[in-house]
């Protein structure tokens, strides 16, 4: 794979819980709308060349509640809704993508994610979703970790706030791989020079 380009049949597009109770928050820098947006036209694009699609979802209910000064969700709060954990209908899954849930922030642990994927030849995943510095961060480590080239489109996630998203953006994920736009990654996969 060189800089100016991506071969659909060894890249993944991994999509994280772009689910009910994340699109419903006031995100930033971009809206939820934006970002769910921007991770539809890369699914569509990925999709229509035969790339993988996998859209992740955790269930909100079963993340672990560790003592913790800042807790995801206070101790004795409510359970979340039983449609939390749903993916949002405007995130754009289709019958062919392959939908896989989680129960912590990564989509890694705990899950089939690894094996489908080394199971189709993926060497490239294509990162986006909800939340930046949760989800998104949490599984471009383990994939790191397990040897996978990692491409992140930067405008097709966000956090809760702007500085989160900015700081993973800036200082963490372009030490594990490549920051582009959701244009950017669409021009790659149109270019269609193929990539090892």
């Amino acid at each position: 794979m060189d800089d100016t380009s991506l071969d659909p049949a060894r890249t993944a597009l991994v999509l994280i819980d772009l689910q009910n109770s994340n699109v419903s928050r006031q995100l930033a820098p971009y809206s939820a709308e934006q970002t769910v947006g921007n991770c539809v036209l890369l699914a569509q694009e990925m999709r229509g060349r035969g790339a993988m699609v996998i859209y992740v979802h955790v269930l909100v209910n079963e993340l672990p509640a560790p003592l913790a000064d800042s807790p995801m969700r206070p101790p004795g709060a409510p359970a979340a809704p039983p449609d939390a954990s749903r993916l949002a209908p405007t995130a754009g899954v289709d019958a062919q993508d392959t939908v896989i849930t989680k129960r912590q922030w990564g989509a890694f642990y705990g899950t089939e994610l690894d094996q489908l994927l080394r199971r189709r030849g993926i060497r490239t995943l294509v990162l986006g979703g909800i939340a930046t510095n949760f989800g998104v961060e949490s599984t471009a480590r383990a994939a790191f970790d397990r040897g996978y080239a990692l491409v992140f489109a930067e405008d097709a996630m966000s956090s809760f706030d702007a500085e989160a998203h900015g700081f993973a953006c800036r200082n963490i994920f372009p030490r594990m791989g490549r920051v582009r736009s959701t244009r950017t990654l669409i021009d790659m996969l149109q270019a269609g020079t193929g990539a090892a």
